[in-house]
């Protein structure tokens, strides 16, 4: 689905001088599979996740991402739920299928769909500040799914939530994972967030950002609470952790 090669990136410094915040990187991204990005801050992993949606232009490499036939291949997720203060939730989901010239009675249909799909029932006419942050990281992730683009890109999605606010997103996601069957690009700081979620994990270096290690992930689903009880999930977080350091 994805394919990167030798892509690197590279920053003017407060001087002008040139700053490497990636150099080069190598991955290949099957359809369908979970990715995780785990490094140190600094290390490139959002500039990465950022080339690959088109937001940022590498220095030098080449980017390619499988031809699906859809319009709007890619939907992202950012730390912060990005949504707009004076449209409901309901409004805020059905927001890209608005400008994107769905018919209305079409994009609600989508709309409530999703809203059932992240358990957001019961709050359609909410406000952002209405909802919790969970929730409306909830109402963020359904408007990234809610053109249906085969590749979801999340960049620290829950890095500021409780941890168990996060632990319940994280089931969460893996549900919707499992229905929707999306090629899933996730950014992260936490070691036990990526073993959990993952099929493969990418270990970055502190900056310049390179890939240390990619790790194949073969804990069985659907995962759950018996997968964090399974001694190779713990040795996955302390390998993790050792390649960190």
């Amino acid at each position: 689905m994805i394919t990167i090669e030798a892509v690197s990136k590279r920053f003017a410094g407060p001087k002008g001088e040139p700053v490497d915040a990636l150099t080069p990187v190598d991955l290949t991204i099957p359809a369908g599979q979970f990715l995780s990005i785990v490094g140190p801050s600094g290390c490139g992993k959002s500039t990465l996740l950022r080339i690959i949606a088109g937001l940022e232009t590498p220095s030098d490499g080449k980017l390619t991402i499988a031809a699906t036939g859809v319009a709007r291949p890619i939907g992202f997720v950012f730390q912060e739920p990005v949504l707009l203060p004076w449209l409901s939730t309901l409004a805020n989901i059905r927001f890209p299928l608005d400008t994107g010239g769905v018919p209305r009675d079409q994009a609600d249909a989508t709309a409530h769909r999703l809203i059932k799909m992240v358990g957001l029932q019961g709050f359609e006419d909410a406000l952002p500040h209405q909802l919790s942050g969970g929730m409306r990281q909830r109402a963020a992730i359904a408007r990234a799914l809610s053109y249906d683009p085969p590749i979801l890109l999340m960049d620290e999605p829950f890095g500021a939530l409780d941890l168990l606010t996060r632990d319940r997103m994280n089931d969460e996601l893996l549900q919707i994972w499992r229905e929707t069957k999306k090629t899933i690009v996730f950014v992260t700081h936490s070691v036990e967030e990526a073993a959990y979620l993952s099929d493969r994990v990418v270990v970055m270096s502190a900056r310049p950002g390179r890939v240390r290690a990619i790790h194949d992930v073969d804990l069985p689903h659907p995962r759950g609470e018996a997968t964090k009880l399974d001694p190779r999930f713990h040795q996955f977080m302390a390998t993790f952790r050792r390649e960190l350091k």
